[in-house]
This record gives C-alpha cells, structure tokens and sequence, in this order.
C-alpha cells in the first residue's frame, strides 16, 4: 500500500503505527531522491538526501514500490508531490490511501521548515489527481484526514485497515520513542517531535494567529482540500 501524504500531516506517525505490525515492512519516501533531482527544490539535508538514495523514480517504482516484498504488507510513506515527472500508470497496481490535513493547519508548521513554501510543496494537486484517478476507476477512494486519525485513533485505523482488507491490531497506537531504523536521512531535520512520540498524540486546534503571508497560498488549497476531506475516514466524535 502507498500512502500519498502532503508535509506535516502526521505520516511519521503513520507509517511507525503500521511498523508495530507483525505482517508489515514500512518504506519512508522512496522517491525523495528523484523529487529532489528533477526539481532542484530547496530542502533542508537535500545534498545528503541526494548521495544516499536512487535518483532514478522509473527505477524506484519498478525495483521499490512494485518490488518484492517478503511481508504481506507492504507500506510506503510517500510525499504525493514526489510523483513529479513520473508516469502515473503504475497507481492501477498500487493500493492507493490519501492523507490529508486541513491547510490552515498545514501550512503555519510546513513554513518552519520551508520558509517559502508553495502549491507545489503541499502535495495537493497530485493528491486531487490520485483521488480523481480512483473515482474514474470506480474505486472508493481511501482518505485519511490528519484531525480525524487524532480524533479517534483506534476507531479510524479500525475503518481504514478493514476498507484495505487487513486486520486491526492493538499495538498500531503505540511505539517506542526514539528514531527508527527505516527513517530517511532527512528524519533529524522533520522528525523531532514524532521521535519524541510514543503514540498519537490528541488533537489540539491551532491558537496562533494564521501568518498573513500565507494567506493567498491558504486560498489555493482551501478547495483542494475541500475535496480530499469529502472523502475522508470520520473519527466516532468530531470536533
């Protein structure tokens, strides 16, 4: 399964949930390496980003993603913007989850690490692209919104594992604290607080004033967004 996150949307804590489980083997962003080639974008560790991993997305899709897997799930933490200059045709062969995070919310965290971000750094378009991609196959989309996976762990992996026809286990709440081995290298310059975790952490609405910067950006991805969250997994109690 491909889960196809934007930045700052709890996929961290996502992908260390289903490490705790016993059938799976968890990937973390396995095209990273080819975003940053064909985009030049400016990240922070994208030079060691870049000598550690393939460059090469064709490569990785077909080695990787439709690659041999000696578990019998397989979980790749993919950014949805990496698909960037990639042909979208292996999503038939890919189980396809979007998580997705109210930008209002999204956006104040993601300009911590990117000052400047833009359309392109949240991942939404491409996002809106593999939904529309299922409904046209007549598939039923599976989205994950991050406030209501924080609402209600248990009850929303609960519904997620069984639309993907796996079981639920108990010890996907909780991990031990600390970095994992699968971690990409960028994970000291993004993961601070989810290795500080041992579990979903409640959810906690924004107080801070929304920076007036980024107000036009908001703007774009508000109906973005809009569609994704149609779609979304409901927690038992929304708030």
């Amino acid at each position: 399964m491909s889960v196809w996150s934007g930045p700052r949307n709890v996929s961290t804590a996502l992908m260390y949930s289903f490490r705790q489980r016993p059938d799976t083997l968890v990937v973390d962003e396995p095209l990273y390496g080819h975003y940053l080639k064909v985009t030049r974008a400016d990240h922070p560790g994208d030079e060691e980003v870049l000598a550690v991993m393939d460059q090469d997305g064709d490569r990785v899709v077909q080695e990787v993603i439709l690659g041999p897997c000696e578990m019998s799930v397989h979980f790749f933490k993919n950014m949805a913007h990496h698909l960037t200059d990639l042909d979208r045709g292996f999503l038939n062969s890919t189980t396809n989850v979007l998580l997705t995070r109210d930008p209002a919310e999204m956006l104040p965290s993601l300009a911590r690490q990117l000052p400047n971000p833009t359309m392109r750094d949240t991942g939404l378009l491409q996002q809106v692209e593999i939904l529309d991609h299922a409904l046209r196959h007549d598939d039923v989309p599976v989205v994950l919104d991050a406030k209501q996976l924080l609402l209600d762990p248990p009850g929303v992996l609960r519904r997620v594992c069984g639309r993907l026809g796996i079981p639920f286990y108990e010890e996907m709440l909780r991990w031990p604290a600390g970095p994992k081995p699968e971690d990409g290298v960028w994970a000291k310059h993004w993961y601070a607080n989810v290795h500080a975790s041992t579990g979903f952490s409640s959810y906690q609405p924004k107080s801070d004033a929304f920076p007036q910067r980024l107000v036009p950006l908001l703007e774009e991805c508000i109906p973005l967004y809009e569609r994704l969250s149609r779609y979304a997994v409901p927690a038992e109690t929304s708030v």
